[in-house]
């Protein structure tokens, strides 16, 4: 499977391949479309994700570059969803998602994303560890729930280092159930990220909601792209 990933994954941009000059066009334009106001280039990066880790019996992503290689993976031992790590392709930590829990609450919507890895006590209140010596938060994310809410394409909104700020940085719409979500900037409401549907270029194969296409704007970081992925999927999985 990894191997027909890679190979879909590298034909698609490949001009050395048998793609149409209109297929092409197709994927040019669109490009454009996103880019907007963002950034005068029209290059916006393209990764496939696949929700399956490489090793055997862990849960995680496998993550490809428009030329086949491996970008990012998740290789996640213990199968919990409350703490999972970005690596990139070497396995060196990118980042780490953990979900913020409180006591005498009976659900928990926040969710913390720290820079490299970090370990079980840095985010509990009830640990030993001085919060002097924690380490903080890049972005926090909140999700939205729907009940108290008329805007039901809100999925989450994406804070800067912590719920203390007033405005979010970021909000996500769309749905992940159906893998049509868009990243935007709060204020200028530029979209930032995408995640898609992956359509296959042979004809018969299809990838159901196992594989997709993530999208990421020029200036936006690809790591902190997948981050969100990662947070949908603890979100609405």
């Amino acid at each position: 499977m990894l191997l027909f990933l890679k190979s879909i994954s590298f034909r698609s941009v490949n001009p050395q391949n048998q793609v149409s000059d209109h297929d092409q066009d197709l994927k040019n334009n669109s490009c454009r479309e996103l880019a907007t106001i963002t950034s005068t280039s029209t290059s916006c990066i393209s990764l496939t994700v696949w929700r399956k880790s490489l090793i055997f019996s862990c849960k995680g992503f496998t993550v490809i570059g428009s030329d086949g290689s491996l970008v990012y993976r998740v290789d996640n031992y213990s199968g919990g969803r409350n703490q999972i790590t970005l690596m990139d392709g070497s396995g060196k930590p990118i980042l780490t998602v953990c979900r913020h829990k409180q006591k005498l609450r009976l659900v928990d919507n926040n969710w913390f994303i720290y820079e490299g890895e970090v370990g079980d006590d840095n985010y509990h209140s009830s640990s030993s560890k001085s919060s002097s010596s924690r380490k903080k938060p890049i972005f926090c994310v909140k999700k939205q729930m729907k009940i108290l809410h008329s805007n039901i394409n809100v999925l989450a909104h994406v804070y800067y280092q912590g719920m203390s700020e007033k405005r979010y940085s970021y909000i996500i719409e769309g749905s992940y159930a159906n893998r049509s979500c868009k990243v935007l900037d709060a204020e200028s409401r530029n979209v930032v990220a995408e995640i898609r549907k992956k359509k296959a270029v042979t004809d018969g194969v299809t990838f159901g909601l196992e594989v997709f296409v993530l999208v990421v704007m020029p200036g936006f970081d690809s790591g902190f792209a997948m981050g969100m992925v990662l947070l949908l999927d603890q979100m609405f999985s």
